[in-house]
């Protein structure tokens, strides 16, 4: 396994590291060899997750191994091997001597935990001791327990059970905890789940056990930022290394683990529980029945007093009369305040810091009891109480407030009141147009929200976590990112992409096929007239773009809105005829399945691939894999901004606003509003490219992408490749010849031959004289000169047209020309080489249609093509329709010989009496430039085995200088300077020698003599 020294630690990787790698790993060395931040952007396909754990082990083995050195000297002087690992470990762990750091590795979801420790496994690291934690609802094995649908339940029945030793599974921890096989291998929460249930442990508490001597404790990161869960979990971050990996996350999770919502629904709950316990005590008691007082006779008497029940029914009251005075506005927008106004309400129901302890275990008592006491799902389960107590876990999060601290919650928190919408029955109305009216029974939501990531991330840094790195592959512009969080990052780093050129396109789409603004601001987006265009665009992609289709929409009621119209308009039949559709659902079971069935469809060769629609923010766009044909491509349809008027939204900005007056730095709030869709974007687009040797485009179909603000916002390795495109035709035309470029320069990865199949092929399309149609002025503003489909919906096409109604359904087609320097490129193979090396192969595009919906009929005689060309007159005549007519004519339109100008079709035809029809002889011109055609393609072929060939034999130093030279050579025909660097490139080995013999097909003709007659000159061996 190849071995790099970086910063003095020796890195084991699984294979011979790139440059952007190796960059990496140095830059996560430096944060922990000098207990400093650091944050990482490296886009996805880099290799992230990998060089992040073969670095930070490589350097906690070494510091292990200092460790260890240091215990074995005693009084003798220290080793120069010592001082050699003293120097690797870093000069800010010189002082530590009890015992080396713990690495806590941390990732959003469970998903991206397991991916991670599948990469762990294909590393040599894989030795060390390993734990993932994860929640009772995910490991806990308990038959009864295990069923229990509500979390929270969940936990105090596993408490109860504990406590009183009547579970078997977790007796059984300590008997099994220094078993072998539990670390034989890496154990992710499925395996160690299993394992449990055939060996009869409790994988919960067994992974609470490994994970006190394990070197690296992977866990969700809320579990890190959320003090009650850390407490809960018992995570130790004193002197540890904290990783938050896919970190793009952190500053919402932040905040969110900071906020609380509480209802006056939730606290009439509270209330209605404690009268429920109350009345249960007082049952007993009138009973003389001390056992009845739980109804599992193992269980213990309540160690609570009646008139703790009472003192807290008091204490609610209070608060429910405290909140119902709360002053809203009479149209029902909410009232904003301070955060301190929390403590002011609280403080009304006499809940203060001093008392949060008292009144804590109370509660804890109470639902411990209800949970365990509910025979019946309909009985409580103290559900209201769980809320309160979060809340004041939030509110009190520390038990004594400084008069700094009171400020700083007064800065960084908002407290929102606002009225309780009532529940709607079933079958009613959604009445959200309907405002609000404020009445005095009316209940109240008291939201406390954390505006400030930075709250929660300064509790890691005071718990004593030595060194916090965040990492992710959209966290551009980082240095808003590290604004918000008001924690330093002395170490940064935004690293390219390991992708070359030819591997990526990414254009933003300004108008449709039909000329319509592609604009999916809040205005426009209701317009049918844009749904309709966005449509056809979505369509004519997905018929060039190869397998696997990714939709992003700003939401997931823009996505309900615009597939409702797609359907109406028949825009998703067609669609789903060239690739079945997926649509994001929004629960967890169905989700996989759509994912399992779309990756299904991807690999039956019976489909051209599919299409799967979502939501930026969603489940798709967030650390799912879409390698290879997967995901080809990802097509943006618009900007995803927060609900502007949404009440969090504007405290958000005004906070900001705030903030930036008072320190004279920072976000403004239009700023942070940006960013938070551009943000999305950045993850969305990040699910194609997903290794080196991937490739796929990244089509932005929003004008409001083209603004020279936002595209400064994406991601840095994707600023280079964004072109804008005013015209919907040029688009078609790259990306089908971008395709076609990538499936002959990237090989296909091993066991998916089948799938790379080349670009589709096109043919012309038949007329159908039933199907006749007139050509509009728009459709000629930019045509080609023939109208051109694809084989895979040709048949489609056709079968749709037998009627007027079915063919006022059906597209219009539309096709843009080549360009000159395209036509005239690919004469013969001597080019294609040097064209190739540009990584732009600009070989013929194919011809293609494209579909936009069928507009107005025309009232006019002639229409201009462009300034460059000829006018065609179009002369009305029996049997054209006319709107409002019922036939249709029989005569058709047909494009004249494409390697003739576009009038010259029709210079033979009677220009008064008819239209311009085909001939047989232009039958044969086709069939003989579609042969023209392969015989191109043939070439582009070969040249492109050749560079592949260069390419495996000889190293990528020579391979660069190979290139450069050859470009050098088209550019200035430098024909000396190419003799003299060849031998340097290829050695005088028979087969090396063969393969530069095989150059002097590239060469101009008048330099091939020389070339033979220096090949006849050198030796070999």
């Amino acid at each position: 396994m190849p071995e790099v020294l970086l910063n003095g630690v020796q890195v084991r990787f699984p294979f011979e590291p790139y440059e952007v790698q190796t960059t990496y790993m140095t830059k996560v060395i430096e944060c922990l060899q000098n207990g400093i931040n650091g944050i990482l952007e490296s886009p996805t396909g880099t290799g992230k997750t990998l060089c992040l754990l073969c670095s930070s082990l490589a350097w906690l083995e070494t510091t292990k191994a200092r460790f260890a050195a240091m215990r074995q000297e005693s009084s003798n002087a220290p080793t120069s091997l010592s001082m050699q690992l003293s120097g690797a470990v870093g000069q800010s762990w010189q002082d530590v001597r009890m015992a080396p750091p713990k690495i806590i590795y941390s990732s959003r979801t469970h998903s991206q935990l397991s991916q991670a420790t599948s990469e762990l496994k294909r590393t040599t690291y894989k030795y060390m001791k390993v734990a993932v934690v994860g929640s009772r609802d995910q490991m806990c094995v308990h038959p009864e327990v295990s069923k229990e649908t509500n979390n929270n339940s969940k936990v105090y029945m596993c408490q109860m059970r504990v406590k009183a030793k009547t579970c078997h599974y977790y007796n059984q921890v300590d008997n099994k905890k220094d078993d072998p096989e539990l670390r034989k291998d890496i154990l992710d929460i499925e395996d160690l789940v299993k394992m449990g249930k055939k060996r009869s442990f409790c994988p919960y508490y067994m992974s609470r056990e490994l994970k006190r001597d394990s070197d690296i404790i992977f866990m969700p990161y809320n579990y890190l930022l959320d003090p009650k869960t850390r407490k809960a979990h018992g995570v130790e971050l004193e002197g540890n290394i904290v990783i938050f990996d896919e970190a793009h996350n952190v500053e919402k999770m932040c905040e969110e683990a900071a906020s609380h919502q509480f209802s006056s629904t939730d606290l009439a709950l509270c209330i209605d529980e404690v009268t429920q316990v109350m009345k249960k005590i007082q049952e007993n008691h009138d009973a003389g029945d001390a056992a009845a007082a739980v109804t599992d006779s193992s269980q213990d008497l309540p160690d609570f007093l009646a008139n703790d029940l009472y003192t807290l029914k008091a204490l609610f009251l209070e608060l429910e009369k405290a909140i119902d005075t709360i002053p809203l506005p009479s149209d029902g927008s909410g009232a904003s305040h301070p955060g301190d106004y929390m403590f002011e309400i609280l403080e009304k129901a006499d809940i203060t810091p001093n008392k949060k302890t008292v009144i804590v275990e109370l509660l804890e008592k109470l639902i411990q009891y209800l949970t365990v006491n509910s025979s019946s799902p309909f009985q409580r389960k103290g559900a209201g109480l769980q809320k309160f107590l979060d809340l004041i876990y939030i509110v009190y999060s520390k038990d004594c407030f400084s008069l700094e601290q009171m400020q700083s919650v007064k800065r960084s928190y908002k407290v929102h009141v606002s009225v309780e919408e009532p529940k709607k029955k079933a079958g009613q109305q959604d009445a959200w147009h309907v405002p609000k009216t404020v009445t005095s029974k009316s209940g109240r939501v008291i939201s406390y929200w954390c505006f400030h990531p930075g709250f929660g991330m300064q509790s890691l840094v005071e718990q004593g976590a030595k060194c916090v790195i965040l990492t992710s592959g959209t966290l551009s512009p980082l240095d808003s990112f590290t604004s918000e969080l008001q924690v330093p990052f002395p170490v940064q780093l935004e690293n390219p992409h390991i992708i070359k050129r030819h591997q990526v396109w990414a254009g933003v789409v300004c108008h449709g096929p039909d000329g319509m603004n592609l604009n999916s601001s809040f205005k426009n987006r209701s317009d049918p007239r844009y749904k309709r265009s966005l449509g056809q665009t979505i369509l004519n992609l997905a018929r060039v773009i190869p397998d696997g289709l990714l939709v992003f929409f700003p939401s997931y009621t823009v996505m309900k809105d615009c597939q409702e119209d797609w359907q109406t308009s028949g825009v998703w039949s067609r669609l789903s005829e060239i690739k079945p559709i997926f649509v994001e659902p929004k629960t967890k079971n169905e989700f996989q399945m759509a994912m399992q069935e779309y990756y299904e469809k991807i690999k039956d060769p019976a489909f051209t691939g599919a299409c799967f629609m979502a939501v930026c923010r969603g489940k798709v766009s967030e650390g799912l894999d879409f390698a290879d044909y997967n995901g080809r491509a990802v097509i943006i349809t618009g900007l995803p901004y927060p609900p502007f008027k949404d009440p969090r939204v504007v405290l958000k900005q005004k906070y900001l606003e705030e903030a930036r007056t008072r320190q004279k730095h920072g976000l403004t709030g239009q700023a942070w509003y940006n960013l938070e869709a551009s943000r999305a974007v950045n993850q969305a687009v990040g699910r194609v490219i997903r290794h080196k040797d991937d490739f796929g485009a990244i089509v932005l179909c929003d004008s409001r992408f083209a603004s020279t603000h936002f595209k400064g916002q994406l991601s840095a390795w994707i600023r280079p490749h964004v072109t804008n495109y005013n015209k919907f035709g040029p688009v078609m035309r790259e990306i089908t010849q971008f395709f076609k470029q990538a499936q002959i320069l990237l090989p296909c990865p091993k066991g998916t031959e089948k799938k790379c199949a080349p670009a589709q092929a096109i043919q012309y399309e038949e007329s159908i004289p039933a199907a006749s149609y007139p050509v509009t002025a728009h459709a000629l503003e930019s045509v080609g000169s023939r109208s051109v489909t694809s084989q895979n919906t040709s048949k489609h096409s056709i079968e749709g047209q037998s009627t007027v109604n079915a063919f006022s359904e059906t597209i219009s087609d539309l096709n843009y020309p080549a360009s000159k320097e395209t036509k005239e490129v690919v004469r013969s193979g001597n080019e294609s080489i040097f064209t190739l090396f540009e990584q732009e192969v600009k070989v013929k595009p194919q011809e293609f249609t494209f579909s936009a919906p069928p507009p107005p009929l025309p009232d006019y005689l002639s229409i201009k093509m462009n300034s460059k060309r000829r006018k065609i007159k179009l002369v009305p005549r029996m049997g054209i329709p006319v709107e409002g007519s019922e036939g249709v004519s029989e005569h058709v339109l047909k494009p004249p010989n494409p390697e003739a100008s576009v009038s010259s079709g029709c210079d033979k035809v009677d220009k008064h009496s008819k239209l311009c029809h085909p001939t047989e002889l232009e039958g044969s011109k086709v069939k003989n430039t579609s042969e023209k055609e392969e015989e191109k393609k043939r070439k582009l072929k070969a040249t492109g085995a050749y560079i592949m060939e260069v390419k495996a034999a000889v190293s990528k130093e020579k391979y660069a200088v190979f290139s450069s030279t050859v470009k050098e050579y088209k550019t200035k025909g430098d024909f000396e300077k190419l003799l003299n660097v060849m031998p340097t490139i290829f050695s005088n080995e028979p087969a090396q020698q063969a393969l530069m013999k095989k150059f002097q097909h590239f060469l101009k003709p008048e330099d091939r003599e020389k070339f033979e007659t220096f090949m006849a000159d050198t030796p070999q061996t």
